[in-house]
């Protein structure tokens, strides 16, 4: 093979290793995109308040307080009306025992223990059975702090929440998938739902209607008399006049 033959294999042969160089690099270049087949589908966002901030019924305490001083013990008239209530309340929806937390080596603890001899009358007045009671006794972790008696029991609850989060800002911006599509931001209606929680007097009504209550008879006797005489079966009120303030209209 003459000089000039070798020359160009040489070159021949770099220009191949610059080519496959070359083609190793883009190879990985594009290896490192992402690639995914995930389909992300708007409609999986919840846009329903109730399916985005959704009210759970589950277990809750209940729980009041009683402060104690230390020269007098007993229950004052708002504590023994408070601790009346607490009883009639566990009597309805109560789900487990009435826990009284009373201190021990305070210098209210005497008159503590005469609060809880009260407490425990007022639970016995109300129908509250002993057995319902569990007395605990606990040490204040803070001496600053005056010691009192907590009494609390579970009961059914609804809640929602918790509020106050955004995850997204809700002005225009690139970053705020729901602004120019005209979707709700995450924090709408989640008070509304907090405060249904709350105000709802039996959290079963959120799950299931009530059964109906037996039908009046004797108003049900005299509506069906009118209808079988041709008469009104409207109740007529005679003295709804009376509390009227003016007579424009008339």
């Amino acid at each position: 093979m003459t000089p000039r033959m070798k020359s160009i294999r040489l070159a021949d042969l770099r220009r191949a290793l610059r080519l496959t160089g070359a083609l190793i690099g883009l190879s990985v270049a594009l290896g490192a995109c992402k690639h995914t087949t995930e389909v992300v589908t708007t409609a999986g966002v919840p846009d329903d308040v109730r399916q985005r901030h959704p009210i759970a019924v589950q277990e809750a305490d209940r729980s009041i307080v009683v402060f104690v001083g230390r020269g007098r013990g007993g229950l004052s008239a708002s504590q023994r009306a408070d601790v009346m209530g607490l009883a009639q309340s566990w009597l309805r929806e109560g789900t487990g025992a009435i826990s009284v937390d009373v201190p021990v080596n305070t210098p209210n603890a005497r008159a503590a223990e005469d609060s809880l001899r009260e407490i425990q009358a007022t639970f016995s007045a109300a129908g509250v059975p002993p057995r319902a009671v569990n007395v605990r006794q606990y040490r204040p972790e803070d001496p600053r702090h005056m010691a009192a008696i907590r009494l609390n029991y579970p009961k059914i609850s609804a809640v929602a929440g918790p509020c106050g989060l955004w995850p997204e800002d809700i002005g225009p911006s690139i970053h705020n998938k729901g602004y120019f599509d005209n979707k709700q931001y995450y924090n709408f209606g989640c008070s509304n739902q907090r405060n249904l929680a709350a105000m709802v007097d039996n959290p079963s009504d959120l799950v299931q209607p009530r059964s109906e209550t037996p039908a009046y008879t004797p108003r049900r006797s005299v509506a069906f008399e009118k209808y079988r005489k041709g008469l009104s079966t409207a109740t007529v009120y005679p003295d709804s006049d009376k509390a009227k303030l003016s007579d424009t209209g008339k």
